[in-house]
C-alpha cells in the first residue's frame, strides 16, 4: 500500500490502471517505457476501481495487486495501492499525493495508448499533463490516436520526437512522447470474457 523505495534523484515511471487482470500487454508497455525513457524503477498504481469503468467485473483489490506483482516479475519494477491509502481514485489527485511526498524524484506517467483517445474525460486531465512528463506507449488498435486525440491536439506543440525520448526526463511538463512497439493484442477485457466461459 506504500510508495515504494527509490533513492533521490532516481527516474520512476506511474504506470496506473485497474489491472483487472493485468497482462502481457501491460507489461510490454512498462517494459518499453523504462527502457526507452531509461528509467530507474516503474511503479504499477493498482487503483482501487477507475471512475469511468463499470466495477461490477471487478476484482477484489487484493487479487488484482498479486497478480500484477507477478506480472511485473521484474527487479525494478514496483507494485503498490497506494491510491486506496490517499483514498483516491483519480490520477490528478494520486499524482499530486506522491509529487508532495517526493519531491527529490523524477517522475513520468506512462499509459497505453489506448487511454489516450479518453484521456480527456479524466478528471483534471490539463493538471495531469501539467504535472509530469507522459510516455504512451502504442497499442492495438491506437496506432494513429496521437493525430485525433483531444489530449493530442491541445498539447501538441509539447509532444517529443519519439528520437528523443530518451529525453523526455530532463523535460519539463507539459511534454509528452508516443514510443511505437511491436504489438501486443492481450487485453484485459478478452481475459475475464475468456474466464467467464470457462
Amino acid at each position: 500500500m506504500n510508495l515504494p523505495h527509490a533513492e533521490p534523484g532516481n527516474r520512476v515511471g506511474l504506470f496506473g490502471g485497474s489491472f483487472n487482470p493485468p497482462h502481457s500487454g501491460h507489461r510490454l508497455v512498462a517494459e518499453t517505457a523504462m527502457r526507452r525513457l531509461g528509467l530507474d524503477q516503474v511503479w504499477w498504481l493498482v487503483t482501487p476501481g477507475n471512475p469511468l469503468k463499470d466495477h461490477a467485473e471487478l476484482a477484489p483489490l487484493a487479487r488484482r495487486i498479486a497478480l500484477t506483482a507477478a506480472t511485473a516479475n521484474h527487479p525494478r519494477m514496483r507494485v503498490t495501492a497506494f491510491e486506496a491509502v490517499l483514498g483516491t481514485s483519480y490520477t490528478a489527485s494520486t499524482l499530486a499525493g506522491i509529487l508532495q511526498r517526493r519531491p527529490d524524484l523524477s517522475f513520468c506517467w506512462i499509459m497505453g495508448a489506448d487511454n489516450l483517445a479518453g484521456f480527456h474525460r479524466w478528471q483534471n486531465w490539463r493538471d495531469i499533463v501539467r504535472a509530469v512528463p507522459i510516455a504512451i506507449v502504442d497499442r492495438p488498435g491506437a496506432s494513429l490516436s496521437p493525430l485525433f486525440a483531444p489530449m493530442a491536439q491541445a498539447f501538441g506543440m509539447a509532444r517529443v520526437p519519439e528520437p528523443e525520448a530518451a529525453t523526455l526526463m530532463q523535460r519539463r511538463a507539459p511534454a509528452w512522447v508516443f514510443l511505437h512497439t511491436p504489438l501486443d493484442a492481450a487485453s484485459s477485457t478478452a481475459l475475464r470474457r475468456k474466464a467467464a466461459r470457462a
